[in-house]
């Protein structure tokens, strides 16, 4: 099982920028995703989730900003983040789970700084 994420980067302040979660080894379909962040010294804290039907969850931080969606078909999440603010720097990671399974990609970097 692998999730590679990708789209990371150094934006500007009130920039946007696209993540995608590429997942092999599973069937896709049958999975949560979730987007998880961490920033230096503080907890991993979750950002947004989707369903396998596609009904989503975020955090009060980010409602507005970002949008989390998937493409079963061709087994990828994405988050799609929008007017970027400093506090959102962090590494950011996808996680697929389904009970008992719990599958972690292994990161990507944000930075907002002008």
């Amino acid at each position: 099982v692998q999730l590679v994420e990708s789209g990371g980067g150094l934006v500007q302040p009130g920039g946007s920028l696209r993540l995608s979660c590429a997942a092999s080894g599973i069937h896709f379909n049958d999975y949560v995703m979730d987007w998880y962040r961490q920033a230096p010294g503080k907890q991993r804290e979750l950002v947004a989730a989707i369903t396998s039907g596609g009904s989503t969850n975020y955090a009060d931080s980010v409602k507005g900003r970002f949008t989390i969606s998937r493409d079963n078909a061709k087994n990828t999440g994405y988050l799609q983040m929008n007017s970027l603010k400093p506090e959102d720097t962090a590494v950011y990671y996808c996680d697929a789970q389904r009970w008992p399974y719990n599958y972690w990609g292994q990161g990507t970097q944000v930075t907002v700084s002008s």
